[in-house]
């Protein structure tokens, strides 16, 4: 069942769109987030301390009201991920989260953009050990997840490196298309949930796929809400020319 934003920061944003204000330019480059788009897990941040029997919900609401910032968020999560009373090993840490499975149609959907020249990157504010396996398995181009820091012994030392903000996505798409000098009306954002709506606003389409939030609904162009990524092809089919 789909829900309204949960979050505070987001209640005032949600609106409804009918169209771009913008001419959107033949497609050239998708952004995805990774779960819940490419990937079968609401969260792979909940999916870790499931299998830990912890939560992060204590640091949720102390970051969204800006108590803390996503660095922050990050270490409180890592600090919580104990084997037999020591910091997790990375290895542990990989094994849990290559578990995740795909979201189906993954393989066929990128393979589809790929041979029609167009370029694909992630955008999540999860784990780049996870973002990268997954960009190596489908051949997505280009990644962008945040880190946790790994000792001498293999094991994480509490300590995360940031590069992607949770609710500020689109400085992640800003700085690729500036890479790549291309303009955001030539781009397509996926996401599914009110975090993604800043990378779904600069871009010349939004996209809003498997929704778990009202609110990322009303601020897309397009809504595909059945878990099958094949189902966003005829939509890129209308943008390549």
């Amino acid at each position: 069942m789909r829900t309204t934003c949960n979050y505070p920061c987001f209640r005032t944003k949600e609106k409804q769109i009918s169209k771009r204000e913008q001419k959107t330019q033949p497609l050239q480059l998708v952004f995805f987030d990774m779960d819940g788009v490419l990937l079968d897990t609401v969260s792979s941040w909940k999916y870790i301390h499931e299998q830990f029997g912890t939560t992060n919900e204590r640091s949720i609401m102390p970051y969204l009201r800006g108590d803390i910032d996503y660095l922050e968020f990050i270490r409180r999560d890592v600090s919580l991920w104990r084997t037999n009373g020591e910091a997790v090993s990375k290895k542990t840490l990989e094994n849990i989260l290559y578990s995740i499975p795909f979201i189906p149609g993954v393989q066929e959907t990128i393979s589809y953009l790929k041979n029609q020249g167009i370029r694909t990157a992630i955008v999540t504010a999860g784990l780049d050990i996870l973002a990268e396996k997954v960009a190596g398995e489908v051949g997505i181009d280009y990644t962008y997840a945040n880190a946790v820091k790994v000792g001498a012994d293999g094991r994480l030392t509490g300590e995360g490196v940031l590069q992607v903000e949770l609710m500020q996505k689109d400085k992640n798409v800003r700085d690729l298309v500036k890479k790549l000098n291309l303009p955001l009306t030539a781009c397509a954002a996926v996401g599914n949930s009110c975090f993604d709506i800043p990378m779904l606003e600069v871009c010349g389409i939004g996209i809003a796929f498997n929704p778990e939030d009202t609110c990322i609904i009303h601020n897309a162009d397009v809504v595909v809400t059945e878990k099958d990524l094949r189902k966003l092809i005829p939509t890129f089919q209308k943008y390549l020319s």
